[in-house]
């Protein structure tokens, strides 16, 4: 067999019936250059500070894009349907990377707080980030699999995903990463919803994780100091609320045009991790309300498009898949960006395709590169 036929064959190209969404693909790819520019204004001073070179940011951030690139064209070209045969190995993987996180010389803490990451060979890595994907494609493999009748049961549908979501909710709330695991819950409690699980046994569902996550935030110091922050944000500006402060100064200083590009007070060693969680922060500054807003509108579009491609997938597979991946980086969006703005409690999770972070960006452009295969193969109306 001819090489270019192998290579055909294992992508499935046959599979493929249309080009893809192209409002999707300029919607991302909008977002991603964006995020790129606010990068360098948001980060120079401080880069140059720290590692006396402005651009240090961006050219990481630029280094990671360029593999996520090339994790977009591997996915957003192999059939969507391959993934189901690999979804468990990959979701053991994943949980395998979470485990060597506290596993002594190879996990590291971020800020002294989360035990988030591991290091190897000089380089560092996030599994939570690869859970997002990885646990999202076996949880829709394993729903396409299942009646109607047995989601709506409770020993055949609800306990068996319980009982893997329950491994990931312990390897993640024992680092902590309260925000991380809220986005996987929250995602696939949707995708299992989506799939024709009974309303009831998820709403009962989310009462309980509701309690949890607030008997753990009291094992946890500074994730109660959060949530005291969000409902009194004055009541300790100088420690535990110094950033969410900083942030608001930030958010509304900026007013409706912005101080200007480049122009942020708050990224002089005011503001913590402005190239990072507090990045919007700086948008809204530099920016103003409007760019905001815009910014805000693009992942809403990013949302309606998938939405639209899991609508018209041609399985229940590609359909769980799609809606639990413009849920995720949705969801991912405007919790950070309520974070910022106080509308809920900070988390400390990024904003995706802008924030600076390798394991994210990697894991955001795998997922668009599954949804864009997805979009290849869906119902034309």
């Amino acid at each position: 067999m001819k090489l270019k036929q192998k290579i055909e064959r294992f992508f499935n190209r046959r599979a493929e019936r249309h080009e893809p969404d192209k409002i999707l693909l300029f919607t991302v790819a909008g977002i991603i250059l964006f995020g790129l520019v606010m990068l360098v204004s948001a980060s120079g001073g401080y880069a140059y500070t720290r590692y006396n070179d402005g651009y240090y940011f961006l050219k990481h951030q630029s280094l990671a894009l360029l593999i996520g690139l090339g994790l977009y064209w591997l996915f957003s070209r192999l059939d969507y349907h391959r993934l189901r045969k690999f979804s468990f190995l990959m979701l053991v993987f994943s949980i395998f990377l979470l485990v060597l996180v506290f596993v002594p010389g190879l996990g590291s803490a971020a800020n002294f707080k989360a035990r988030s990451w591991i290091n190897i060979f000089g380089f560092s890595l996030q599994p939570s980030e690869l859970v997002k994907l990885t646990f999202l494609i076996y949880l829709a493999g394993w729903l396409e699999g299942r009646k109607q009748k047995q989601l709506e049961d409770f020993s055949q549908g609800l306990a068996p995903f319980l009982t893997v979501l329950a491994v990931i909710a312990l390897l993640m709330l024992a680092q902590p990463d309260f925000g991380t695991f809220v986005i996987i819950g929250f995602t696939s409690l949707i995708a299992f919803y989506i799939a024709g699980g009974k309303l009831s046994h998820l709403l009962g569902l989310g009462l309980i994780c509701l309690v949890l996550l607030m008997g753990a935030m009291k094992l946890k110091p500074y994730q109660l100091d959060r949530f005291n922050c969000y409902l009194n944000p004055s009541q300790n500006s100088d420690a535990a609320c110094y950033q969410i402060n900083q942030a608001l100064i930030a958010v509304g200083s900026g007013g409706l045009w912005g101080r200007g590009f480049g122009e942020s007070r708050q990224k002089m060693m005011y503001l913590p991790e402005v190239s990072g969680d507090s990045i919007f922060a700086i948008i809204s500054e530099e920016l103003g309300i409007i760019f905001s807003a815009a910014l805000i509108l693009a992942f809403l579009l990013l949302f309606w498009r998938g939405c639209r491609i899991a609508m018209r997938a041609p399985d229940n597979f590609g359909k769980v898949m799609a809606i639990g991946i413009v849920t995720w980086l949705t969801v991912q969006a405007l919790i950070n960006i309520g974070g910022m703005t106080n509308l809920i409690p900070m988390t400390g999770v990024p904003l995706p395709f802008i924030s600076y972070g390798g394991s994210a960006i990697l894991a955001a452009m795998a997922a668009v590169g599954v949804l864009v295969n997805i979009s290849k193969q869906t119902r034309v109306a």
